[in-house]
Order: C-alpha cells, then sequence, then structure tokens
C-alpha cells in the first residue's frame, strides 16, 4: 500500500520512540489524537504498527512486501470463488458444448443425479470430440470427461496461493470447490476457483481492498 506523508511521519515516530501512546504520538505532530485515529487503524490493521492496551503503539518490522506475502498467504478460496456451472453425465457433448457458449466458461463440472462430481470438461475435450467422426448430439459426455479420481479440486477453506499453484503446476483453468456429502460418500460442487478469480485476487491487492 502506499503510504500518505503523515503516515510515514507516523511510523518514524513510532519507530524510534515506541512504545508509544496515541497521544504521545498526536502531541509530536501538533494534532488531535481524534484526527490521528485514522491513520493509526489503517497502519494497525496493514501490520506496520501493532498496539498492546496501556502500552502503546510499537513498530513491527515488517516491510511492505513482508506484509503482502503475509496478506496473501491468509486469503481463501471462499473469498473468490464463483458459481459453478455443471451438466448431468448423461447429457450429450452437444448439450455441453452450447452450454458452455451460452455460460462463457471454459470448464464444465460433470455431476450424476445425486448431484456428486463424476468428472470435468475442459474447451479441449469438447473441441476433440466434435472434430471427431463422433455424432456429438448423442455422445454423453462421460465418455470423454476427465474422471475421478484425476480431478485436480480444492475446498472453500483452501488458500488461493496453494490453489494457484495447483493451476500451474496441472496447466489447467479452474477447479471446483467440493464439500463432502452424504457421510463422506460424494463430493458436491459449491464452487469453482479460476484463473480470472486470481486476477481478481491481484486487482484488490494492489488497490489495497484487502487490507
Amino acid at each position: 500500500m502506499e503510504l500518505t506523508v503523515r503516515q510515514e511521519q507516523i511510523i518514524d515516530i513510532v519507530k524510534s520512540n515506541g512504545p508509544i501512546t496515541g497521544e504521545q504520538i498526536a502531541e509530536r505532530l501538533n494534532l488531535t489524537r481524534a484526527t490521528l485515529r485514522p491513520d493509526l487503524a489503517i497502519l494497525t490493521m496493514a501490520g506496520f504498527l501493532d498496539a498492546r492496551p496501556r502500552v502503546g503503539y510499537f513498530y513491527t518490522g515488517k516491510t511492505g512486501s513482508q506484509l503482502l506475502t503475509e496478506k496473501v498467504k491468509k486469503i481463501t478460496v471462499q473469498q473468490y470463488q464463483s458459481i459453478p456451472v455443471v451438466v448431468n453425465e448423461s447429457s450429450s457433448v452437444y448439450d455441453a458444448i452450447v452450454t458452455m457458449f451460452l455460460e462463457d466458461v471454459g470448464t464444465l463440472f460433470v455431476v450424476d443425479q445425486n448431484s456428486s462430481l463424476m468428472g470435468v470438461l475442459s474447451r479441449k475435450d469438447l473441441l476433440r470430440a466434435s472434430i471427431g467422426s463422433q455424432k456429438i448430439e448423442t455422445m454423453p459426455v462421460n465418455i470423454i470427461m476427465t474422471r475421478m479420481p484425476n480431478i485436480t479440486m480444492c475446498q472453500k477453506d483452501d488458500l488461493i496461493i496453494d490453489v494457484a499453484n495447483k493451476l500451474i503446476d496441472k496447466q489447467i483453468d479452474a477447479l471446483p470447490v467440493v464439500r463432502e456429502f452424504d457421510k463422506g460418500s460424494g463430493l458436491e460442487v459449491i464452487g469453482r476457483l479460476t484463473k480470472t478469480n486470481i486476477t481478481k485476487v491481484l486487482v484488490d491487492l494492489a488497490n489495497d481492498d484487502l487490507i
């Protein structure tokens, strides 16, 4: 985050004199405690300063890059996951292509009649099937999908950074966000995490929306 001149001054004061109270900082800057309160709150929430009751503020010694790294490592999937787009395993390849086009997504998740995850369909899967000699109007998607247990997935409490590494390592565009149901015998798709979601994290970080 980009600090204001006053916030830089506050950090310098605390670094040289901490622990120091808010009143003492305000006095050194010839400001009221009320005027200073928002700056102290921002610096504390951002991690530059820490505060202890009846003691005061002290400098954490962390750089901006260190604070950014810590912030990224706290972001979970549920904060950025999107609504999943699913098709039934009995759906035809043609219907899946239409669904992908209408929903404007690059990955479809295939479920059975109990809404349990069975497979994943990518653009490449559907393109490969459509240029073959098979009739895509009657071909079920379960013939061409990537099946369990060969599906890379995540859960809502997983860290975004870990899922981003999975996307890179597997060279895929999206992961299903799942949770166990039916006493652990099935996996329900409750979301999706895509490269676009990861980009949104970067934009929010750049705009300081994650402070």
